[in-house]
C-alpha cells in the first residue's frame, strides 16, 4: 500500500513538473502556433539564426516539427573560416562555399514585420573549388502549372516506357516569384542576369542544368499579387534528380542536399520537394530516412510559398562525382578529432560524417568497432542482380563478373574451412535488389570485408565502419575509380583485383582475402 502511495505521488509530481515545463516553453515561444499555420496569413515575426559565419543572418523558421540532427562522432563545424583554402579537401568536401552573392536582400521592415512589407530575399553561396552555388531564398512562390513535367511519385509499374524527357522539369517564366517591395518597375522582372547565371551557375559539362533553369525563371512579383494556396513554414531543400535509380548518382544527390543543408545552418533537418516527374524507387527509402518529408512538385494543388527555400546543387557538381575527372588529392583522416586538432588540408572527414549520417537515420549504432571485438567477421559479397529499376529499364543488368556465383560459392567453401579456427567467417549474401535500404546499410555497417564486382551498390561503402576492407573485382571494360576514391577519401583500404575480361579466377580471389585477413589477425 505504501508503494502504491509513493507512486501515486510520484505520479503527480512528474505530471506537475512536466505542466510546469510546457507552459514556460510556450510562453516563451508565442508565435509557435502562428508559425504552424499554412495559409496566407502571415506569422508577426521571423526568428532569426545566426551562422558562425558573422556576415550570415539567415531569416528562417525555427520549426519544431523537422527532425533534430543525429550527434555524429565525426562531425565538425561547418564554418570554421571563410577562408577556406582553394582546391583543399575542405572545399572540396565541406564549406567552400565562401564566396556570397545577394540576389535580392531582405527590405529593413522584414527583419521585424512580416505583413505586405517584401519579405522576399535570396542569395547564392559560391565554390569557386567545385565551380557551383548553393543558393537559398525567402518568401518564395512555386507554381506547379508553369512547371511542364509528369506527375511523379507513381509506382514504376504504372509508367513503363515513359521517357525521361517527360520527368525533367521545364520551367515557363514565373515558375517562381519571389515577393518584392519598392518600385514597381521591377515588378515583372527577372530576378537573376545572363551575367549572373554564368558566373556562378555555370553549366559546363551538364547538357541540362535544371537549377540554373529554375533560378532563370523567378520573376519579381508585387505584394498585391503575391497569394498562395499553402504556405511551408519549415526549411524545404528543392531538388531535381538526375539518374535517380542508379545507387552512385541518388548517393552524389544524398550529399548534395545534406551539405546544403549544413552550408545554410538549418537548425534542424529540412523538408523535401522533389522537382521532377520520376516514379517512386527504393531509394526513396533512404532521401525519407536522412530528411524530415518528401513531396513532389506536382502534388500541390495550386501556388505554394515557402518561407525558406534552398537549392541543393546537382549531383553531378559534388566532389565525389568531379573526382572522376580531376584529381582530387584528398585522403580520410583517422578521426575528425585529430582533423580537428590537426588541420590537414589533404585530409578529410567528411564522407565518414556523411555515411554516420546514412546510418543515424537509419537508428544504427554509430560506435561499431570490428577490431578485435569478435572472433567472427562478416565478408558480404556485394551481388549484382536483375531487377526493373526505372519506366526505360528492362529488368535486366548487365554482367560485371561473369562467373558471380562461381566466386561467391568459393568464397564460402573457403568460410568452411575456417569453422574450427580462431577466426571464423560468415559471407553474407548481398542479394541488395531484395533488401530494404535499411538493410543494405546494416550489411555494410556489420562488415569486415566488402567484396563486390564494380557497380554501384559498393557507393554503400560510405557508409561502411572504418576498419572495413574493401575488395573489387574489376572488369577490364569497367575500370573505373569511382570506389578506389571513395575509399580513399574514406580511409578505408582498397585491394582491386583486375580481371581480363570479366571471368574471375576463384583461387586469387580466395589468396586476396586470406592476405586481408592476416592482416585482420587471422
Amino acid at each position: 500500500m505504501k508503494m502504491n502511495t509513493k507512486s501515486l505521488k510520484l505520479i503527480i509530481f512528474l505530471f506537475i513538473l512536466n505542466s510546469i515545463t510546457l507552459y514556460l516553453y510556450f510562453s516563451s515561444h508565442p508565435d509557435y502556433f502562428r508559425r504552424r499555420r499554412t495559409t496566407q496569413n502571415i506569422p508577426n515575426s521571423i526568428p532569426q539564426f545566426h551562422s558562425p559565419f558573422p556576415d550570415r543572418t539567415h531569416l528562417v523558421s525555427l520549426s519544431n516539427s523537422n527532425k533534430p540532427w543525429p550527434i555524429l562522432p565525426s562531425y565538425l563545424p561547418w564554418s570554421l573560416t571563410p577562408n577556406i583554402s582553394f582546391r583543399s579537401c575542405e572545399a572540396y568536401f565541406g564549406n567552400g562555399f565562401t564566396h556570397r552573392v545577394d540576389l535580392l536582400k531582405p527590405s529593413p521592415e522584414s527583419n521585424r514585420k512580416v505583413g505586405k512589407d517584401g519579405r522576399g530575399w535570396f542569395r547564392c553561396f559560391y565554390s569557386q573549388t567545385l565551380r557551383s552555388s548553393i543558393c537559398e531564398g525567402g518568401t518564395m512562390r512555386m507554381h506547379p502549372d508553369k512547371i511542364k513535367m509528369s506527375a511523379g511519385g507513381e509506382v514504376l509499374e504504372s509508367v513503363i516506357g515513359r521517357g525521361e524527357e517527360e520527368e525533367l522539369p521545364e520551367f515557363e517564366f514565373g515558375a517562381f516569384d519571389l515577393e518584392v517591395t519598392g518600385n514597381s518597375k521591377n515588378h515583372g522582372k527577372k530576378l537573376a542576369t545572363e551575367g549572373f547565371l554564368n558566373e556562378y551557375l555555370q553549366k559546363g559539362e551538364i547538357s541540362r542544368h535544371t537549377m540554373r533553369d529554375l533560378i532563370d525563371s523567378i520573376q519579381l512579383v508585387g505584394a498585391n499579387e503575391f497569394e498562395c494556396s499553402e504556405w511551408v513554414e519549415e526549411p524545404t531543400l528543392l531538388i531535381t534528380r538526375f539518374e535517380y535509380a542508379n545507387m552512385f548518382h541518388t548517393v552524389t544527390d544524398w550529399y548534395s542536399a545534406y551539405v546544403s543543408s549544413r552550408v545554410t545552418g538549418l537548425p534542424n533537418r529540412p523538408q523535401l520537394v522533389f522537382v521532377d516527374g520520376h516514379c517512386m524507387t527504393q531509394l526513396e527509402e533512404t532521401w525519407k530516412a536522412v530528411f524530415s518529408g518528401v513531396r513532389y512538385a506536382k502534388n500541390f494543388s495550386g501556388p505554394v510559398c515557402f518561407r525558406h527555400a534552398i537549392l541543393s546543387p546537382l549531383g553531378y557538381e559534388t566532389a565525389m562525382f568531379r573526382g572522376l575527372s580531376e584529381n582530387i588529392d584528398c585522403y580520410g583522416a583517422a578521426s575528425a578529432h585529430d582533423l580537428w586538432h590537426n588541420p590537414d588540408d589533404k585530409k578529410t572527414a567528411r564522407i565518414t560524417e556523411f555515411g554516420e549520417m546514412i546510418r543515424a537515420a537509419f537508428a544504427l549504432p554509430l560506435h561499431t568497432t570490428h577490431k578485435h571485438s569478435s572472433r567472427t567477421r562478416n565478408v558480404l559479397f556485394v551481388r549484382r542482380e536483375d531487377y526493373l529499376a526505372h519506366p526505360r529499364h528492362a529488368g535486366k543488368v548487365q554482367s560485371r563478373l561473369s562467373n558471380e556465383q562461381q566466386v561467391f560459392d568459393a568464397i564460402k567453401s573457403w568460410s568452411l574451412l575456417l569453422s574450427h579456427t580462431e577466426c571464423k567467417v560468415n559471407v553474407v549474401n548481398g542479394l541488395f535488389g531484395h533488401m530494404s535500404m535499411k538493410e543494405q546499410v546494416r550489411a555494410i555497417q556489420d562488415a569486415s570485408v566488402i567484396v563486390g564486382a564494380h557497380g554501384a551498390g559498393l557507393t554503400h561503402i560510405v557508409s561502411a565502419a572504418p576498419e572495413a576492407e574493401i575488395l573489387e573485382l574489376i572488369a577490364s571494360e569497367f575500370r573505373r575509380p569511382h570506389f578506389a576514391l571513395i575509399s580513399q577519401w574514406r580511409g578505408l583500404n582498397y585491394h582491386p583485383i583486375f580481371l581480363t575480361g570479366s571471368h574471375a579466377n576463384p583461387t586469387l580471389v580466395i589468396d586476396k582475402l586470406r592476405d586481408i585477413f592476416k592482416t585482420l589477425g587471422c
